[in-house]
């Protein structure tokens, strides 16, 4: 049985690799691992150590404390949730280099969400 930490961790590892538009073997061959190994930590299988947590936040460009960020008991502010379909939006959102284009994009999906909480 996983511990809910290992989940945890492996959780955000998948959504900040998902937003950052890295594969599972992109994360891999950084760390020089397999891509299957990848699988098992964001699933929670098995667990990262300290030094491919460190390792895993410089190739994805966080800090460590990312990885525990929403872990209930841990004292850091509270961020929302994010799935992975928020995260692959939010990533293609990112790719767009024109900032009023995406100011547009932002205002559009707002009003979306507005309205889809009125009713």
């Amino acid at each position: 049985m996983s511990h809910p930490v290992d989940v945890h961790v492996g959780k955000k590892l998948k959504q900040i690799r998902i937003l950052r538009g890295m594969t599972q073997t992109d994360v891999a061959n950084g760390l020089n691992i397999s891509f299957q190994q990848v699988q098992k930590y964001e699933l929670g299988r098995n667990r990262i150590s300290a030094s491919k947590l460190f390792e895993l936040a410089g190739i994805l460009d966080v800090p460590p404390a990312y990885f525990f960020d929403g872990l209930e008991g841990a004292n850091s502010e509270k961020s929302p949730k994010m799935d992975d379909e928020a995260a692959k939006v939010a990533a293609m959102l990112t790719r767009i280099k024109d900032i009023k284009l995406r100011t547009h994009i932002r205002s559009f999906i707002s009003e979306i969400a507005t309205s889809q909480n009125a009713h």
